[in-house]
């Protein structure tokens, strides 16, 4: 697996890319999305609605488990991939691709408190 080294990522497995306008993409890992298995169902947070970091902001569902999705810093729902309600495999193909929700945060230097491609890596293979 190939961590793409532009996005930020949390310990609980989401990534996070800053778009120009200063916004936050935020999906899952693809590490994340091949332990939970195939996923069948998402919850994603209201459009407008204020998150604090690390608090349950969505809910993914697999044939194995349901699992929470965490913001990954304080910020407010600006959209969310309504896409993915109806096919939410979309982020077992390409969970590098299929984003969740945007972000926008309350504080952008929060972003570099973040985990860079490297040390996410060194989390996962501990996890292995």
């Amino acid at each position: 697996m190939t961590l793409p080294n532009e996005l930020r990522y949390t310990k609980s497995h989401e990534w996070v890319r800053a778009e120009p306008d200063g916004s936050l993409l935020v999906g899952i890992t693809d590490f994340a999305q091949d332990a939970l298995g195939d996923l069948v169902y998402i919850e994603l947070p209201a459009v407008g609605k204020s998150f604090a970091a690390e608090q349950v902001i969505a809910v993914v569902e697999s044939v194995k488990a349901a699992s929470d999705i965490y913001a990954p810093v304080a910020g407010s729902v600006l959209a969310v991939n309504e896409a993915l309600k109806d096919k939410p495999e979309e982020l077992n193909r390409d969970a590098f691709g299929a984003w969740l929700f945007r972000l926008r945060p309350q504080d952008a230097a929060d972003v570099g408190g973040l985990l860079d491609a490297a040390s996410y890596q060194q989390q996962i293979d501990s996890e292995k």
